[in-house]
């Protein structure tokens, strides 16, 4: 019996009656058979996942791409087609500055196959944490930020030489110049240490704990051009036991919280369980679930 030929086509757009009924028609005229659907309707955009096998294509893969394509922008809806056999490992460039807590967890993430993609080097504006690189095995590449306009230079032709399809910023304590942040939308997050749009800026964790607060947190979000207001990705807390713990107790419960944020974030983006739709972050189950090991119907 023939292997299924997998791939699986997303669809996203304003929802709008009759999609999931044409692109199934749209296959079906092609000798393709559809294995299983995800769909979802999220603030009026409509988001599907078509799990299809394309062992019985009866037209040339090249020409059923264009096809879908064409069929997407007739409708007003973007569309993309991943197929099983090309899949590819997603690339990721991590910028760092002096704090190895996010770092050391993206690395053990990485290492113990937790996150599903591979970093292709860490670039950074000090050189104190080329040790813990080395260590990882990944490429650090590093470029003092004396003279900031040097160092972003160095920094955008490094990271279009490193063609990543996610840059992570683990505590990279610099803010971006719109030239980098235009050059990779939606592919940079950011973690900070506050509940956005609580305590923006520098000092979040001296600002709560001056202010009294007992719950404070941190936010990963896509990177924009305005300073900590990007589409926002995930956010968690911890509790601060006023008059009793310092700023050191608050500093330590965030560091710790700042590294399980970024790395929960960054799997749902190497997963493809998230989409930017109008500034906002709509959750998806992900075509990689389609990928796992016994999730094949056949």
């Amino acid at each position: 019996m023939p292997q299924p030929l997998l791939a699986v086509i997303s669809v996203l757009g304003k929802d709008q009656k009759g999609v999931v009924a044409q692109f199934a028609t749209y296959v079906a005229e092609r000798g393709i058979n559809i294995q299983d659907i995800e769909q979802r309707v999220v603030r009026g955009f409509f988001l599907m996942d078509m799990l299809v096998d394309l062992k019985d294509l009866s037209t040339d893969l090249s020409e059923l791409i264009t096809g879908l394509l064409e069929l997407g922008r007739r409708i007003d809806m973007e569309v993309r087609v991943h197929l099983h056999s090309e899949r590819r490992v997603k690339k990721v460039a991590i910028l760092v500055s002096k704090e190895p807590h996010c770092l050391n967890r993206l690395f053990d993430d990485f290492k113990h196959n937790h996150l599903s993609g591979s970093p292709v080097g860490v670039f950074a504006n000090h050189p104190d944490l080329e040790p813990m690189a080395k260590e990882a095995g990944c490429p650090f590449h590093f470029h003092p930020s004396a003279e900031p306009e040097k160092h972003f230079d160095w920094l955008l032709k490094s990271l279009q030489a490193a063609a990543p399809d996610l840059i992570v910023l683990a505590r990279y304590m610099r803010i971006l110049p719109e030239r980098i942040v235009k050059a990779f939308p939606s592919r940079i997050i950011n973690i900070h240490p506050s509940l956005l749009p609580y305590f923006p800026g520098a000092a979040p964790y001296k600002q709560a704990y001056e202010s009294g607060v007992r719950v404070h947190g941190c936010t990963a979000h896509f990177v924009t051009e305005q300073l900590d207001e990007g589409p926002v990705i995930l956010q968690d807390v911890f509790h601060i036991n006023v008059g009793v713990d310092t700023l050191d107790n608050v500093k330590e419960k965030g560091l710790a919280l700042e590294a399980e944020v970024l790395s929960r974030s960054v799997k749902l983006f190497l997963d493809e369980e998230l989409v930017v739709v109008d500034g906002k972050v709509i959750f998806k189950p992900g075509i990689s679930r389609f990928f796992q090991p016994g999730a094949i119907k056949t």
